[in-house]
């Protein structure tokens, strides 16, 4: 019997393509696990109206553990017009799947690492003052509350009665309060104290576990005085349990701008749901893009993990697929470092690493050429073919302390 049962999700589009890339380099590190297949994604909308089906649920929650590919999300005119025709009508509401998971199982904690692989053709480069370029190592591990904030869900267009009274009594309400029900849409930001100070920490704990010099609260106080105040109030008396590691504050906005400017100088950075997505991003594009874009979504029982990457519906059906397989596999290298296993999570970076650094097998991404069929004949590996270079490199490949989580 194996030692763990991994709950295998596949989804849309290219999710069934990079998946099963990140299961064979788990096979090859000799990860003791089994993989049980679980639906989820725009097929289960379509043909029950539920895109995350109670089956799964019962799976995550008697396994503990689950890999994650890829889903298509629509708006809802959209979703409602693709629902089989025999559910239209009947009260189905589509939720994304991977929100409604993270709500199920308090999956609050959302770890993203944006850390850049030498030799990656697309990392960050600056001009120097006196001519030619530099490349700073770019080593931020965002933290992204994951159950709150706008993704809450708590949500209306043309908000009921009792609701709209609720709000009236709020001074700032005054200019809506004439709207036209079916012309006002209202989505809440909700902070709890509980669930800002767990992010906070676990920011910090990571910051003095792998020697990063530093945290950043990343919101938006001076105009969300209540909610992004929650956050840094939150913030800052979690600092003072680790006194060694300074808390910085910055604005969402400015942050953007300052990411591209001096991104080195960062570390850790905590960040409520929408900003944490944004900021994640953001740093992702200076480190390779979505392609090398992991992250893991953490409870106190369950995690899945998964790339931060869409479902790309218009490479899915490409024969060989030309996607890029290494945010997934580094997903799965977040799943072995949960588990305990942070020597296969080494050997695993190390190699993605070596295969990055040699530049021989680059997909087309990395080429920055269009994706397509024609990008293979332009001399863009296969996503087979960048998972083939990964396990060959396994078998000889050196593993340093840490390799790509900290400084």
């Amino acid at each position: 019997m194996a030692k763990y049962k991994v709950v295998s999700m596949p989804g849309d589009g290219i999710g069934n393509q990079v998946l099963p890339e990140a299961v064979r380099v788990l096979d090859a590190v000799e990860f003791d696990a089994e993989y049980v297949h679980a639906d989820i994604g725009w097929e289960c909308w379509r043909r029950e109206g539920n895109a995350l089906p109670e089956r799964t649920i019962d799976l995550l929650a008697q396994h503990k553990l689950g890999l994650f590919g890829a889903i298509t999300s629509k708006p809802k005119k959209e979703a409602d017009a693709e629902l089989s025709p025999e559910l239209r009508g009947k009260g189905y509401t589509y939720y994304s799947p991977i929100v409604t998971m993270r709500q199920r199982f308090n999956l609050d904690v959302c770890v993203r690492p944006c850390i850049g692989f030498p030799g990656n053709p697309l990392n960050f480069i600056r001009k120097k003052p006196g001519g030619g370029f530099e490349e700073p190592q770019v080593n931020v591990v965002v933290f992204r509350q994951n159950t709150e904030g706008l993704y809450g869900g708590v949500e209306w267009t043309n908000p009921p009665e009792q609701v709209r009274a609720a709000f009236a009594t709020h001074p700032k309400w005054k200019p809506f309060a004439n709207v036209k029900g079916e012309d006002l849409a209202v989505s809440l930001r909700i902070i709890t104290r509980p669930a800002a100070e767990r992010i906070a920490r676990a920011a910090f704990e990571w910051a003095r576990k792998f020697g990063y010099k530093s945290v950043t609260i990343c919101e938006k106080p001076n105009v969300l005085r209540e909610t992004s105040g929650l956050m840094e109030d939150a913030a800052k008396a979690v600092a003072k349990d680790y006194p060694g590691i300074p808390l910085w504050s910055t604005n969402i906005d400015a942050q953007t701008m300052w990411l591209t400017k001096n991104p080195e100088d960062y570390g850790c950075i905590v960040a409520s749901n929408l900003f944490g997505d944004v900021i994640s991003d953001a740093f992702a594009g200076l480190v390779g893009g979505l392609g090398f874009a992991a992250s893991g979504n953490i409870g106190r029982d369950v995690a899945v993990f998964e790339p931060t990457h869409g479902s790309a519906p218009k490479y899915a059906e490409l024969d060989p697929p030309i996607v890029n397989p290494i945010a997934m596999i580094l997903s799965a290298a977040m799943l072995l470092d949960h588990v305990g296993e942070t020597e296969k999570a080494s050997r695993v970076r190390a190699a993605i690493a070596e295969v990055v650094r040699e530049g021989k097998v680059r997909t087309y991404d990395m080429m920055r050429i269009a994706g397509g069929s024609k990008s293979i004949s332009q001399g863009a590996a296969t996503t087979n073919q960048m998972t083939d270079a990964i396990l060959a490199k396994l078998q000889s490949v050196r593993v340093p302390a840490m390799v790509g989580t900290g400084r």
